[in-house]
């Protein structure tokens, strides 16, 4: 493989590798939730107790799961796909779609997120806003933050989606074995478990 065709690949390998490892971080989220969610139907219903953190918590964590794991998401292919034209098409059409689509859809809109999130989210951390309930999580300016966490991650899912479109429609391979090539090995099937 040619310097330059493993420079551009490289920088796809090392998005992806980032992107796999905060998703995979933050999938211990989902049971987080449902561990949180467990403790409090027990003390509401056991034992007669309400906690707006602990409430608010379910809140940020479910925040964080989804913003944060968006690019993975891309990466494995887990998002919803108009499959129209794509599922029969050859690698070379599915390439110029994906091209196009991060090109003219997927980049334009994180960073019209990103810009318009900017404002919001520095002056929630200008006045370090917190929980509109006085027992609450006095850390909303750091739910804020996630947007433009979620638009940096999904962003640069998109420059290696289309570093590879670009590479397979011009012949050149990725890296093999990397992620760049598909999802993980160790991912969950994009269709679901059983098929």
């Amino acid at each position: 493989m040619s310097r330059q065709a493993s420079a551009p690949a490289a920088a796809a390998r090392a998005i992806d590798t980032m992107n796999a490892a905060v998703g995979r971080a933050v999938a211990w989220l989902a049971l987080v939730m449902v561990l949180v969610q467990v403790v409090l139907v027990v003390m509401r219903y056991v034992f007669g107790i309400g906690s707006i953190p602990v409430q608010e918590s379910l809140v940020y964590a479910h925040g964080a799961l989804f913003m944060l794991a968006s690019g993975y998401a891309l990466m494995a292919g887990s998002h919803v796909r108009v499959d129209i034209f794509y599922r029969d098409a050859r690698p070379r059409r599915k390439a110029l779609i994906d091209l196009l689509g991060v090109l003219l859809l997927l980049m334009p809109v994180c960073v019209l997120i990103a810009v318009t999130a900017w404002p919001y989210v520095l002056r929630s951390w200008a006045v370090r806003e917190g929980s509109a309930e006085t027992a609450g999580l006095q850390a909303v300016y750091l739910q804020k933050t996630l947007i433009l966490a979620f638009a940096g991650l999904l962003f640069l899912q998109g420059v290696s989606m289309a570093i590879k479109a670009v590479l397979t429609l011009t012949g050149r391979p990725t890296l093999p074995g990397a992620p760049a090539d598909g999802p993980p090995e160790d991912a969950p099937p994009a269709d679901g478990p059983g098929r």
